[in-house]
């Protein structure tokens, strides 16, 4: 029940947090998702010994949260949950890529190392843009933001609808959850048959309620269309921040930035 709960919290506080009022968040939808793109494309083109380089796509996270006053905290918690999943594909390549790759002092490090780090760093970077751009644009904002560069509206509506049935799916869960606490007082009804009974039952619970509330949405005119809280429009400043944004992270994929600041520095010594 705990767990249901902070799930809807979560949601919720996503869509607060998109509701704000700082100059990224006032940004044309369609400038955000482009830019988060050219970002995402940008940091998984790298090969996989590629660690060091990655480093400085970190400046854009960051930025992106002190522009929009966002709670680090909060994102970086979701992202530690994503880490995991990255870390189970890349555990097991120190197991078979054991060539050494990088030697510092009496500590030789191999490729397999390496490249799970990178693995890691990688999905914390595409995890975290991701995260970001829904706390900043909101994902109503997101799809409408998809239609307009090209992706076909039915699709739009279906992830649309999807996102909108989550908070049913929360709260018939919390229902059914409740009702099993009350006759079981918290302590039986977890065994894996009374389980499939209870995904079983919230599926139709969910299934009866989303088609009640479709078909109140019929009733009030709904003709495939949804509108958004605001009207956004590409101007100036959207160019700015999607020709400025890509061509550094075009120059960070092009250039190791800290392996030449580590070789004007180490030149400044000898």
């Amino acid at each position: 029940m705990a767990t249901i709960d902070g799930t809807s919290l979560d949601f919720r506080l996503l869509d607060r947090l998109a509701e704000g009022d700082s100059s990224i968040h006032r940004l044309d939808p369609r400038a955000k998702v482009l830019v988060t793109l050219v970002f995402i494309v940008s940091v998984v083109s790298f090969g996989k010994y590629e660690l060091s380089a990655l480093f400085p796509f970190f400046i854009f996270p960051a930025a992106m949260i002190a522009m929009g006053d966002l709670p680090a905290l909060f994102i970086a918690r979701k992202v530690a949950l994503v880490l995991p999943f990255a870390l189970l594909i890349g555990i097991f390549n120190p197991l078979f890529d054991r060539d050494i790759l990088v030697t510092v002092g009496p500590l030789a490090i191999s490729g397999g190392w390496v490249s799970c780090a990178s693995i890691l760093a990688r999905a914390a970077l595409t995890v975290s843009a991701a995260f970001i751009l829904l706390t900043v644009t909101g994902f109503p904002a997101i799809c409408a933001a998809l239609e307009r560069l090209g992706m076909p509206r039915t699709f739009a509506v279906q992830l649309m609808f999807l996102y909108r049935y989550i908070f049913v799916l929360i709260e018939e869960g919390k229902r059914v959850s409740l009702a099993r606490n009350l006759r079981t007082f918290g302590k039986r009804g977890l065994e894996v048959k009374t389980f499939g009974s209870l995904v079983g039952h919230l599926l139709l619970r969910t299934w009866e309620r989303a088609d009640r509330i479709h078909r109140s949405m019929l009733a009030r005119g709904f003709s495939g269309e949804f509108h958004a809280r605001r009207e956004f429009r590409f101007g100036t400043g959207e160019a700015v921040f999607l020709l400025g944004w890509s061509a550094l992270f075009v120059l960070f994929r092009l250039q190791n930035i800290p392996h030449l600041l580590g070789t004007f520095v180490t030149g400044l010594f000898q």
